[in-house]
């Protein structure tokens, strides 16, 4: 019996995710570095067509050159998560959802680097459900994706969750979450007859996204180590928002070269989200053409821009992707101290893997500017 019991303990251990313990933290250079993959459309490989590149790629071009991307990519910016905006595969001409799923998230599981993911509205559309994918993403190697929050019951979506980004390993700050990272699933297509297009963030995520960060922001400012104000948060998933068609090309960095394919109707999470307090930008895919950030009431609202080469693009306009980096402010005294500033640039798939359009999304200089001014 005693043998039957340490035989069931010991299967139980092998099968609990070696991700589940898995602690993001900020590197010992004080910064935490993002790499945003959106919209790789992946398919079956070197049998895979490119899409809207210039007539002499044609013939040498194929997922692998999407593969070839992510992994110049890793070694040149050493980041210390992976994020994937969804439209991961691209399921209508995906003849094996879990051998396209194997390949596309390869670099990054063979790189040992932790991975997130979150899925658009293509990633079902060859045999997995929704659910489905989801679920074979969260068994992969070195993911911290997530299905759903235990505690959520009844969530709309799969894939809604959040990860926190704790202080540096024997800093005073190690057992706090200086940067809250949310996912979540912004569905595929409208399910009400009445409301076409596509879908949106319901209720029951907002719900779940305001405990979360109510949550999260008395952690942080109850003892030990209290802080003032609530650790700045960054929020992501695959469709963009209503929000995003504020901008035009004078409040906005980067480019618009289509229209904002959000959901037809405004689930009002862009309010949310200021009502939080805590969210400093939004990072999106879906809209392969646009790559722009912009501020609107304190929140960045980013595109990353197309990534993989079996989505459409434009031919002789680079595949690309987005970089966010967190730095931790330090003392006189070689002290690591909270959040300083929060960074972002992309980087194109040329050459010289060519960094452009950097910009400031948030400082801690800057919110003490505002603040001030507010008071006064």
């Amino acid at each position: 019996m005693a043998s039957f019991i340490l035989v069931l303990l010991l299967t139980i251990l092998c099968t609990v995710p070696v991700h589940a313990s898995k602690q993001l933290r900020f590197n010992k250079n004080g910064e935490f570095r993002i790499l945003q993959v959106a919209d790789m459309h992946y398919a079956n490989g070197k049998t895979t067509p490119c899409l809207d590149v210039l007539p002499q790629q044609v013939a040498s071009c194929s997922d692998t050159n999407t593969t070839a991307f992510i992994r110049r990519l890793i070694f040149a910016e050493k980041p210390d998560l992976i994020v994937f905006t969804g439209d991961n595969i691209f399921g209508f001409d995906t003849t094996d959802p879990v051998k396209s799923m194997n390949a596309a998230f390869s670099p990054a599981i063979s790189s040992n680097i932790p991975w997130a993911a979150v899925i658009g509205n293509h990633d079902q559309e060859s045999t997995l459900s929704r659910k489905g994918v989801m679920k074979y993403i969260v068994g992969m190697k070195n993911t911290l994706s997530q299905l759903n929050p235990p505690e959520a019951l009844g969530i709309d979506g799969f894939g809604n969750y959040n990860l926190e980004v704790h202080g540096i390993e024997n800093s005073r700050l190690v057992n706090k979450s200086l940067l809250n990272l949310y996912f979540l699933d912004s569905g595929d297509y409208s399910k009400v007859p009445s409301i076409p297009g596509y879908d949106w963030i319901k209720p029951s995520q907002q719900l779940w996204f305001q405990q979360t960060s109510t949550k999260l922001q008395r952690a942080y400012m109850n003892e030990p180590e209290a802080q003032k104000s609530p650790a700045p948060g960054l929020v992501y998933f695959h469709i963009p928002l209503p929000e995003y068609a504020s901008f035009d090309s004078s409040n906005f960095t980067g480019v618009k070269q289509e229209g904002i394919s959000s959901a037809s109707i405004n689930s009002g999470f862009f309010a949310t989200m200021v009502e939080a307090g805590d969210v400093k930008a939004v990072f999106t895919g879906h809209d392969h053409l646009n790559d722009f950030c912009g501020d609107l009431s304190g929140i960045h609202l980013c595109y990353a821009g197309g990534f993989g080469y079996h989505a459409y693009g434009k031919a002789g306009w680079s595949r690309r992707t987005r970089m966010v980096v967190a730095s931790l402010e330090k003392t006189d005294e070689g002290v690591w101290g909270t959040l300083k500033s929060i960074k972002t640039w992309k980087r194109l798939d040329d050459e010289h893997l060519t960094a452009i359009d950097a910009q400031v999304l948030w400082s801690k200089m800057g919110a003490r500017r505002k603040k001030h001014i507010g008071h006064f």
